[in-house]
C-alpha cells in the first residue's frame, strides 16, 4: 500500500511523481479506516454503559433483599441457629457469627427455646470451644431457656464439641455422630527429594523451630511432643463431652477413639437423646411450632457492592485501552 514520502525510481532510473488517483485513493482508505476504528470504539463504549445500567438495576433489586437484620416475631416461637460446614475462623461457621445468633436468641422474650441445627464435619477446636463456653455462660443467665442440638447429616468432631453444650441432642437415625478425637495432618517428602537430588537448607533460631518439617526426616522427640499436645486437647474434648452428657453417656471404651456412629447406634451409647428433626423438637418438645432463624447471614448488599466496584474498575481499565489496539 502506498504511503506519503519519497518514491523509488522507476524502471528508467528517474523519479516519478504519484498520480492524482493514487494519493486520492490513499486518503479515502485512511478516512475509511478511521471511521471504522471510531465506530468500533463507540460500540465498545456502548457495551460499557449498558453494563453499568444493568449493574445499577441489579443493585436496586439487592436493596430490597433483607441483609441480616434481627428476626422479628411477636408470637412465641422456637429460635434456630444454623451451624453448617467446616467450623473455622475464616468460614461461615465461625465463633463470632454463631455466638451472635445464640446471644440474640437468648435475648428474645418471645423465643421459648433454641435449636442448634448442626451439619458439620468439625473443624477448629478453638472456635468450637468458644461457642461451647458461650452457650454454658448464657444458660447460667437464663436457666429456663432450653437449648437443643439437632443433627442433620453429620455432626462430628468440633460439631459434637458444640452439641455437647446443649440440654439434649437429637439426630436422624442415619445421621453420622461422634469422632471425638483430635488430629494433625502432614506429609513427608524426604524420599522424593533424595530421588530428585534436592537438598533441603533450613536455617532456624531455636532448637525445635523447624520441627516436623515435611522435607526433613522425622525426629521421634518432635513426634512425642506433638502427640502430647494432641493428647492434651483430646482430654479437653473428653471433659467437655462428659460434662455435657453426664450420666447419659455410656461406658463403651470406643467412645473417645475418634470413631463415628449412625444416629441409631449413637442413641444407646448416650451420644444423643432421641431420634427427631428440628420441626419435631420445636413442636413437640419446646412447644412452639413456629421456627425463627436467628443465624446471622452475610450482608449480600455489601458483598455485591464490593464486586460491583471491582467490575467497574475492570471495565474502566479495559475501556481506557480500547484505542490502543
Amino acid at each position: 500500500m502506498a504511503t506519503f514520502g519519497d518514491f523509488p525510481p522507476n524502471s528508467n532510473g528517474s523519479n516519478s511523481q504519484p498520480t492524482s488517483d493514487s494519493w486520492e485513493r490513499q486518503v479515502i482508505e485512511d478516512l475509511a479506516f478511521a471511521a471504522l476504528k471510531e465506530q468500533r470504539n463507540s460500540r465498545r463504549w456502548g457495551y460499557v454503559f449498558k453494563g453499568l445500567i444493568l449493574l445499577y438495576l441489579v443493585a436496586i433489586m439487592m436493596l430490597m433483599i433483607p441483609s441480616g437484620d434481627l428476626p422479628a416475631s411477636k408470637m412465641e416461637h422456637t429460635a434456630l441457629v444454623d451451624i453448617q460446614g467446616v467450623i473455622a475462623a475464616n468460614a461461615d461457621a465461625n465463633a463470632d457469627t454463631i455466638v451472635t445468633g445464640i446471644r440474640n436468641a437468648f435475648d428474645s422474650d418471645q423465643a421459648k427455646g433454641l435449636i442448634l441445627r448442626l451439619n458439620t464435619p468439625g473443624g477448629s477446636p478453638v472456635q468450637a470451644g468458644v461457642i461451647n463456653d458461650e452457650i454454658k455462660r448464657l444458660q447460667a443467665t437464663r436457666p429456663d431457656f432450653p437449648v437443643y442440638a439437632v443433627i442433620q447429616d453429620i455432626c462430628a468432631s468440633g460439631g459434637y464439641y458444640i452439641a455437647a453444650a446443649a440440654d439434649e441432642i437429637y439426630a436422624d437415625k442415619a445421621s453420622i455422630v461422634g469422632s471425638i478425637g483430635v488430629r494433625m495432618d502432614s506429609f513427608g517428602f524426604t524420599g522424593t527429594m533424595e530421588k530428585l537430588g534436592v537438598e533441603r537448607r533450613l536455617l532456624t533460631a531455636g532448637e525445635h523451630k523447624g520441627f516436623l518439617d515435611p522435607f526433613l526426616p522425622v525426629q521421634q522427640a518432635d513426634v512425642d511432643h506433638v502427640t502430647s499436645m494432641l493428647d492434651n486437647i483430646h482430654q479437653q474434648f473428653i471433659n467437655v463431652v462428659k460434662t455435657g452428657r453426664g450420666d447419659r453417656l455410656g461406658n463403651d471404651p470406643k467412645l473417645f477413639t475418634g470413631l463415628v456412629w449412625s444416629g441409631e447406634q449413637a442413641l444407646p451409647l448416650g451420644l444423643i437423646d432421641g431420634l427427631a428433626n428440628s420441626s419435631h423438637v420445636a413442636r413437640e418438645i419446646i412447644g412452639a411450632e413456629e421456627i425463627v432463624d436467628y443465624t446471622p447471614r452475610p450482608n449480600y448488599l455489601d458483598r455485591f457492592a464490593g464486586k460491583l466496584g471491582a467490575s467497574l474498575s475492570q471495565m474502566m481499565l479495559q475501556s481506557s485501552t480500547l484505542g490502543m489496539h
